[in-house]
């Protein structure tokens, strides 16, 4: 039992180690400042290096041209004065000792045998030298050799015979690079020193900047936690960056359309409240009548009953709208679709409706442009067609029409409802989708209806990744254009 606490306790404290690990290098503040100060950082040091190798092979480089060309003379001299048949000369031993003293080296002349007479340390003489660039040099090349590892250049040059091209002896001249060496470390050091100085510099400035970064968003952070809290009311202005600024905006958009949600869901239930009570209050004025009467004909009594009966139809008609219209509200709603044979399916429609268009003496038209099959969920695309012509029956003259179209291009698919209708003043047009709006609220109990029939048309059509438009001009007619997709596509 102890163990397993034990590994509980160890778990628990490798996921805080994490929590902290994710906050910390998660954060955007930190990560900026890290990638600032290793953005400058690296560059600096890449540069520093390349400065030093660049000094050291351009160090060497002189020195060896140096070297060379001090052996080049000296090996002149050497001719001239025989000093492979006689090393006594003082004018020689004098050059050579100054040449060694001053590029802190060692000098070595070598004869034609290979046997060393004369040597500055005074180690190798009378021993014989067979490295490789001796023989080399025996031959005629000259070479040089830098030994980066124990800080010494080593030059070889050939002593030719005055007037002809036979190589007697060698000098071979090595010379240390420990001042270069210096030099370079001198450089790492100091180029370190500043390094530094600029990345405190930098770390300054990158919190600086960092801060200045963050505070924007912290700002639009602490606006959305006030919008979660309950105060929606303050409008955000962040203009600090191009980003912030459009950030800000979509923000103040979304907090203008979450007033117009709240507002349209106070006025919803305001109006489904209103329009539910309606039907009840005149039920019971009705029945109220009945009861206070005394000896009342039968005849009122069944005016009076269809009165009731109407009124419990237009309730059910209300109920069973808002069911509609919260059915297609939902999100994740199941979309029955299938592949329908849309000509047919609006010929249906009309034929449903057509006993109501009679009615007024309203003449109802249907023109196909094409044959058209899509993938649609019948049932919505039903409702919202529906709804459409029995609208455009509903608001139409006496002795109108209704002209509905369909035709369809390689994408999608167009049904146009068109009527000779009152129209919808232009004031007006914008509003139509929204719940129990009604253009004509005077006449609004004589014609019937909702005020959601529009509301679910649009819905319907939404739904189908679809669009509805509506054209109209008061006193000449509406028309509302439905597109909707021939291959539905699911979000």
């Amino acid at each position: 039992m102890y163990i397993q606490s034990g590994e509980w306790v160890i778990i628990s404290r490798v996921k805080r180690q994490f929590r902290f690990r994710d906050k910390i290098f998660k954060n955007m503040r930190f990560r900026f400042i890290l990638f600032a100060m290793l953005a400058g950082f690296l560059p600096c040091v890449a540069a520093l290096f390349g400065i030093a190798k660049f000094y050291e092979s351009r160090a060497v480089e002189l020195r060896t041209a140096e070297i060379q060309n001090q052996c080049t003379i000296l090996c002149n001299q050497l001719n001239n004065y025989g000093y492979l048949s006689d090393t006594s000369s003082e004018v020689i031993n004098t050059s050579l000792v100054q040449l060694t003293n001053i590029y802190n080296g060692r000098v070595m002349v070598i004869d034609e045998d290979l046997r060393v007479i004369k040597d500055t340390y005074s180690l190798d003489e009378g021993k014989t030298d067979v490295s490789e660039n001796v023989v080399r040099c025996m031959k005629g090349e000259r070479t040089n050799f830098y030994d980066r590892t124990n800080h010494y250049i080593e030059v070889t040059s050939p002593i030719v015979e005055s007037g002809g091209d036979k190589v007697l002896g060698v000098m071979l001249a090595s010379v240390s690079t420990d001042n270069i060496e210096t030099t370079k470390q001198v450089l790492y050091t100091h180029g370190g020193v500043i390094i530094g100085i600029a990345m405190i510099l930098l770390a300054m400035f990158s919190v600086f900047l960092a801060d200045r970064m963050v505070r924007p968003i912290h700002k639009i952070t602490g606006a959305i936690e006030n919008v979660t809290e309950g105060y929606s009311d303050d409008v955000l202005h962040v203009d600090t960056f191009t980003e912030t600024r459009q950030l800000s905006e979509a923000f103040n958009k979304m907090l203008g359309r979450l007033k117009m949600l709240d507002e349209s869901r106070e006025e919803f239930v305001s109006n489904v409240s209103h329009e539910l009570k309606t039907p009840m209050t005149s039920m019971k004025v009705l029945a109220d009548s009945l009861l206070e009467q005394d000896n009342v004909p039968v005849e009122m009594y069944q005016e009076f009953m269809q009165d009731i009966a109407k009124e419990i139809d237009r309730e059910n008609q209300i109920i069973t709208d808002l069911l509609s219209l919260v059915k297609m509200d939902r999100s994740g709603q199941t979309m029955n679709i299938q592949t329908m044979n849309i000509n047919d399916l609006l010929e249906q429609i009309l034929k449903r409706l057509k006993p109501i268009a009679e009615k007024k003496n309203v003449e109802m038209v249907m023109e196909s442009f094409r044959p058209v099959n899509a993938e649609i969920d019948e049932t919505k695309f039903t409702l919202a067609v529906s709804n459409l012509v029995e609208n455009a029956i509903k608001y139409n003259r006496e002795n109108g029409w209704v002209h509905v179209s369909l035709n369809a291009d390689h994408k999608y698919f167009y049904v146009k409802v068109e009527d000779s209708g009152i129209g919808i003043p232009e004031q007006d047009q914008a509003h139509i989708f929204e719940r129990f709006y009604r253009v004509d609220k005077s006449h609004s109990r004589e014609i019937g209806g909702t005020g959601l029939g529009l509301a679910i048309a649009r819905n319907a059509v939404l739904v189908h990744r679809g669009s509805i438009k509506v054209y109209s001009n008061e006193g000449e007619g509406t028309t509302f254009t439905v597109r909707i997709p021939l291959i539905y596509v699911a979000a």
